[in-house]
């Protein structure tokens, strides 16, 4: 569904990505992971078109993004940080990006319903919490039930209920066969989820394994324990200090 063949960027001197390839297909829950500045958000803007690269492809369905941007269409993107414009009440926010996408006739709600959004409509983008406007920021990935999630940091400043109801939304949508990649740094977030494993460091892929195999492979059932361990023994010290962190 999403194929990187070779993919490149530089920014000044700092190469954020290098040489990065790997092959999305329907039914992956792919979980993104590596330490801060490793290229994870770099290469979720290449997949998105936000940022061109340097060199490689980027295809969708077979098609370069890079020539066409109406397969964006099909993609759900939650930001780590939505920014909205602070004028604006929640209610403005939602009709403005359904009169955007007016030509898609297919919408789910769920998520706005389960976070009562509709109780806040009125209330400014200003004057909402991190967390509220995490709500919003997810209700609106999900939607217009698009083939692609992409979900950076999903869970981060959601109180327990909220994430759980999330967390479930985003199991139901694997259920369904879509494609779903997300990024976080809670790791324990991502093992009911996960399917695959895609660990960057410093720009370089250093391995997209499917959970289980990994399991396997290093004898480790607890998500964290087992990236730990293969990148132990596949990576130098000094490389491993986020896995410590997370274990």
């Amino acid at each position: 569904m999403i194929q990187l063949q070779h993919i490149e960027k530089q920014f000044k001197k700092f190469q954020a990505l290098h040489d990065v390839s790997a092959d999305m297909k329907k039914g992956q829950v792919i979980s993104l992971i590596g330490p801060n500045g490793s290229g994870k958000t770099t290469l979720i803007k290449c997949i998105l078109g936000l940022v061109k690269p340097d060199n490689g492809k980027i295809l969708f369905n077979n098609m370069i993004v890079n020539e066409e941007v109406d397969y964006r269409k099909h993609i759900g993107y939650m930001p780590q940080i939505g920014r909205y414009p602070d004028n604006m009440k929640i209610g403005q926010v939602f009709d403005m990006i359904r009169n955007i996408r007016a030509d898609h006739q297919q919408t789910d709600e769920e998520l706005f319903q389960q976070f009562q959004l509709h109780s806040i409509l009125d209330k400014s983008m200003r004057s909402l919490s991190g967390g509220t406007r995490q709500k919003v920021s997810a209700a609106l990935a999900f939607l217009f039930d698009a083939d692609v999630l992409i979900l950076d940091e999903p869970t981060a400043g959601l109180d327990p209920v909220a994430s759980e109801l999330l967390k479930e939304k985003i199991l139901k949508e694997k259920q369904k066969g879509k494609l779903i990649l997300i990024t976080s740094h809670i790791l324990s977030d991502l093992e009911e989820l996960t399917t695959d494993i895609m660990y960057l460091q410093d720009g370089k892929l250093q391995f997209f394994k499917s959970l289980s195999h990994l399991q396997d492979e290093t004898g480790e059932l607890k998500l964290s324990k087992a990236i730990a361990y293969i990148m132990r023994n596949g990576l130098k010290k000094k490389e491993t200090a986020y896995l410590k962190a997370v274990v």
